[in-house]
């Protein structure tokens, strides 16, 4: 890729977060980990390492794996309404005694947290997918705004379209404002760009690579997947709170609800260990994904993934990945120049 075509996808954001490329990695829970960050902040994107509800020492072993991969900026993902309020503390405690320099937020805004790492002198990145949500993240301090729209994988805040929130967001903010859901190639980066947005961030894409911690299994769903194969439910909700909904591919779980899609009490769903993670039991409607250290019922778990999954032909390096996105990305855009040029 050549000088002049980073520079078509540079962006500020890119200066604000210290990488080469406008492409962001999701904090996805157990999936986002060293081996992914490094390969992705190798390429030129921003990573974020995952670390909802993991140990402090995990997220300590983690940044140290990761900083001894790569010199190259990062950020710690945490979701506080999902976080017991206790482990939450320790977290956010170990992220700054290592000198974490960004951290990565989603699902409600709580402003004591963001302006706690923020008086330590991090970067707050904040995922939202309200325009409530977005005044309020902007409120508490936020650098970064990442508009999730309803096309995302995993878990989903809002109901609007990816591209049509992040206009909407970006109409009442002058933080930078990244897309996220859907968005697995260049022709999706550089649809962003000329939106204006400031970067896309991917998940999907991503986990189908070679580094993500993801189970094998789950990979190849995403590969023989369309966008048509996923749907959205709150039944896989254990350890999150009630109404949070998941885009995940379609299984036996979500086959066996008919259309009751939604409206599930997670009081009211059964403790059923289906698979293990060493001595962890991994439940059915939990929000836990098969991992590489998963062994059990992998088919019923929550297999999440976006509707650009019918976008993603196979398994490859994340660098190949975040590549193929910037050189399509690249040509596209120098295609438009060009034509608008011509028409001056």
């Amino acid at each position: 890729m050549t000088p002049a075509d980073r520079a078509l996808l540079r962006t500020p954001l890119c200066d604000l977060l210290g990488c080469d490329l406008p492409i962001l990695l999701a904090g996805m829970g157990g999936v986002s980990r060293w081996e992914l960050a490094a390969a992705v902040a190798g390429a030129g994107g921003y990573p974020t390492l995952g670390m909802v509800r993991e140990s402090p020492d995990l997220i300590a072993a983690e940044v140290r794996a990761l900083r001894a991969a790569t010199d190259r900026p990062f950020a710690v993902n945490l979701i506080p309404a999902a976080t017991d309020p206790t482990l939450l503390e320790a977290q956010v405690a170990r992220c700054l005694d290592l000198g974490v320099g960004a951290f990565s937020f989603f699902w409600d805004v709580v402003p004591a947290v963001v302006e706690r790492v923020k008086a330590a002198g991090c970067l707050v990145l904040h995922q939202i997918g309200t325009q409530n949500a977005a005044r309020e993240a902007e409120a508490a301090g936020a650098d970064v705004l990442i508009a999730q729209g309803i096309e995302a994988g995993g878990h989903v805040h809002g109901r609007t379209a990816a591209f049509d929130f992040a206009q909407e967001v970006r109409s009442e903010t002058r933080l930078p404002v990244v897309i996220s859901g859907g968005i697995t190639d260049g022709t999706g980066l550089a649809a962003a760009l000329a939106l204006g947005a400031s970067g896309v961030q991917c998940g999907t894409a991503l986990l189908a690579t070679d580094e993500s911690f993801a189970h094998a299994y789950h990979k190849r769903r995403i590969v023989a997947a369309t966008g048509s194969d996923t749907v959205l439910t709150d039944v896989f909700v254990l350890n999150w709170p009630r109404g949070a909904a998941v885009r995940v591919l379609r299984n036996s779980v979500t086959a066996a609800l008919g259309d009751r899609l939604f409206d599930h009490d997670p009081e009211g769903l059964p403790r059923e260990a289906i698979a293990r993670d060493g001595d962890q039991p991994r439940l059915r409607f939990s929000t836990d994904s098969p991992l590489r250290t998963t062994e059990g019922d992998l088919e019923a778990m929550a297999l999440f993934a976006g509707k650009g999954a019918g976008r993603i032909p196979d398994i490859v390096p994340a660098g190949e990945r975040l590549s193929r996105m910037a050189e399509e990305a690249a040509s596209l855009l120098a295609q438009t120049a060009l034509r608008e040029g011509s028409m001056a």
